[in-house]
């Protein structure tokens, strides 16, 4: 064989091969490639608006998260307030109930003070008829002196 025939053959057949390969494995290859250039491309925007969404994500979560803080120092603040007015209402309550009893206690006071000069008056009536029968060494009538008994406790 000669070498000249045998390169022009093998040149023919490669032509035959690449215009084979063009019509027909070419094609399928580009619709692959340009499928997974696709996928790709697909693939990177999506990876973008999951970027975008947890960014967006996160911005909601710290505007939750200062609305949670608002709330938490107003309910705190809302908490004390609540105690320091109870705290107050116990103060006033305990403050009216100590000024009733002082004044229940002063009036118990009163009344026992007066009973005791009562009894005191007529105690000294009694001593004082004593004392005055011991000196008249006669028995004076309770009956008969009862109203120089009374002019005598009213005196006392």
């Amino acid at each position: 064989m000669n070498i000249n025939l045998t390169m022009f053959a093998q040149v023919v057949l490669f032509v035959l091969f690449i215009l084979g390969a063009k019509k027909w494995a070419w094609p399928i290859m580009l619709a692959r490639i340009e499928e997974r250039q696709k996928l790709i491309a697909d693939g990177l925007a999506e990876g973008e608006r999951g970027r975008s969404s947890l960014a967006d994500a996160q911005k909601q979560t710290e505007v939750l998260l200062r609305e949670a803080r608002t709330r938490a120092q107003e309910i705190v603040v809302a908490a004390e307030k609540a105690a320091s007015q109870r705290i107050e209402e116990s103060k006033s309550q305990a403050k009216s109930e100590g000024e009733r009893l002082v004044t229940a206690a002063k009036a118990q006071i009163d009344q026992e003070v007066q009973s005791a000069k009562q009894q005191l008056r007529e105690q000294v009536a009694t001593l004082a008829v004593a004392g005055a029968e011991k000196i008249l060494r006669r028995e004076v009538d309770a009956r008969a002196h009862a109203d120089m008994l009374n002019q005598l406790k009213a005196q006392l």
